[in-house]
């Protein structure tokens, strides 16, 4: 059965953008159009025609305008169908009218709840239910009946109707998937508002999410994996699904996984930081006074690794930074910043050979604070937990050894705590004059990991601090950094073995710190 032919219209929204023109659009094509309270009016100022849905329905708008539209003569003019007899003969029996196209859309309820100072009773009030109800019935019926929740689709369901009167199937099914999806995220952001007021713990009995498609990716991890990318609406913080990309080809799933971290890391710290990031692992990071000199330092804690790697920095990439990256023998392949220097953008995207491609993301101001929960998927399921971003309070870490760390070095060793949190477990870091030098990562042995941050580090090792993310379980590893003149160790504590690994400090005169906190990254 073909579509029957659009002659009337149910319109009653809250957004009214665009809904002026639309609305004379309908009407100049022959369009009969219903509506009520706020929308009628809107319309009959801006001199559409207009019947009343209290005049149809013979009932009038009460409760404060809580009940409009829950009302046998609309919802079966919306939800009759067209070549079901029973359903035709009700409408005649009754008196209904069809209603061939519904445009709604609802209460601002998001909006009003993330206004500062609102209160429970406004929020609750601005929960709409006959938007949703009428939503719903016509997109369950979209065999029939065009459903528009979105001002971006009045052009493209305008122009069908111009054109040949009527919707296509394709069209009405495309609306009706949108419109499901627009009522199944209204009804998730009130399940999430009661829920942050109504649970006991920190953790929901239902985790509802609501991510809408940024970008489809030109593939994931592997190029036979497909990907996309979703967003956040509900997010506040700087981010790199959100940043504007200021220049480079599209990302790929590693570069936003990698951009991601290298942020992560730069934003943890107070003074300019740069990170260095390959593999979802710093192999440089750096903080100075001046972001110029974090650069270089960041750059040149492993420079082998450095070569085609993602840049973080905390800081507003300046022409100094874009000259030392464009030095002859660099390759980076993105940077994320809070901004970047005009000059800066133009020395990194014509300078060097590969400026035309380099992704520069701009992520505005860094708040300090990141979010408080991460998810990681599971087949079957998700974990959901709060990300590593609490402070390690100092005056709850214990010099468990003899010799006492001189003050000298307690910006090294604050640096390198810092910075292992952000390495694959198990996690060696070492550092001096608040710059990496060598990171052992995701090894399933600790003493691998302090092999491979020592190779790292070379001939510059000698008065370094090592950081280690959990503890040692034997004093091989402390027998290893003494061999190579590491200065002094930080580490949580809490192995069974941890008198012998503090036998071991002291007989190679080592100090050594307990914070107390794991932090473990897998």
């Amino acid at each position: 059965m073909e579509s029957p032919k659009i002659t009337r219209a149910l319109i009653s929204v809250s957004d009214k953008m665009g809904l002026s023109a639309f609305a004379k659009g309908l009407t100049a094509a022959g369009v009969e159009i219903f509506s009520t309270g706020g929308t009628k009016s809107y319309l009959e100022k801006e001199g559409v025609v207009v019947r009343d849905i209290a005049d149809y329905t013979g009932f009038p708008e009460m409760m404060g305008g809580r009940l409009k539209t829950l009302h046998p003569k609309v919802h079966g003019g919306i939800l009759c169908r067209r070549d079901h007899l029973g359903d035709m003969n009700a409408l005649a029996e009754n008196s209904i009218l069809t209603f061939e196209l519904v445009v709604v859309n609802l209460y601002p309820f998001e909006a009003t709840i993330a206004r500062e100072g609102v209160t429970e009773d406004e929020a609750i009030e601005n929960i709409d239910i006959g938007g949703p109800t009428m939503i719903r019935a016509a997109a369950k019926n979209h065999q029939f009946v065009t459903v528009v929740t979105d001002q971006e689709q009045y052009s493209n369901v305008l122009e069908q109707i111009q054109k040949n009167g009527r919707t296509t199937l394709q069209l009405r099914q495309s609306l009706a998937r949108d419109a499901f999806t627009m009522t199944g995220n209204y009804d998730t952001a009130i399940s999430r508002f009661f829920n942050e007021r109504l649970e006991d713990g920190n953790f929901p009995t239902t985790l509802t999410l609501k991510l809408q498609r940024n970008a489809v990716l030109r593939y994931g991890e592997n190029p036979h994996q497909q990907a996309a990318v979703y967003v956040d609406p509900r997010s506040k913080i700087a981010n790199v699904v959100s940043a504007r990309q200021l220049n480079g080809k599209e990302l790929s799933y590693n570069n936003i996984l990698d951009l991601d971290a290298a942020l992560a890391i730069v934003r943890s710290f107070e003074k300019s930081a740069v990170s260095v990031i390959k593999h979802n692992n710093p192999c440089g990071c750096a903080v100075a006074v001046h972001v110029v000199d974090a650069v270089r330092k960041a750059m040149e804690g492993d420079p082998l690794s450095a070569f085609g790697s993602v840049l973080g920095f905390n800081r507003t990439v300046d022409v100094p930074s874009a000259e030392l990256l464009t030095t002859p023998g660099l390759f980076v392949e993105a940077i994320v910043a809070p901004a970047f220097e005009p000059e800066a953008v133009e020395i990194l995207t014509t300078k060097p050979k590969w400026g035309k491609n380099v992704r520069l993301l701009h992520v505005g101001q860094l708040d300090l604070k990141a979010s408080r929960w991460i998810l990681r998927s599971l087949e079957g399921g998700a974990l959901l937990q709060e990300t590593d971003t609490q402070p390690d309070p100092e005056n709850q870490w214990n010099v468990v050894t003899e010799k006492k760390p001189n003050t000298e070095i307690m910006d090294d060793i604050r640096f390198a705590w810092e910075i292992v949190r952000h390495v694959k477990s198990n996690a060696i870091v070492l550092a001096k004059d608040e710059m990496l030098l060598g990171a052992g990562a995701g090894q399933m042995s600790r003493v691998d990991s302090v092999e491979i941050a020592i190779k790292k580090a070379g001939n510059r090792i000698n008065g370094s601090v090592l950081a280690s993310d959990a503890f040692f379980p034997f004093p091989d590893s402390i027998d290893k950094a003494a061999e190579y003149g590491i200065r002094s160790i930080i580490q949580p504590g809490g192995s069974r073995n941890d008198a012998a690994v503090i036998e071991a400090c002291n007989k190679h005169g080592i100090p050594m710190i307990f914070t107390g906190r794991r932090h473990f990254k897998h």
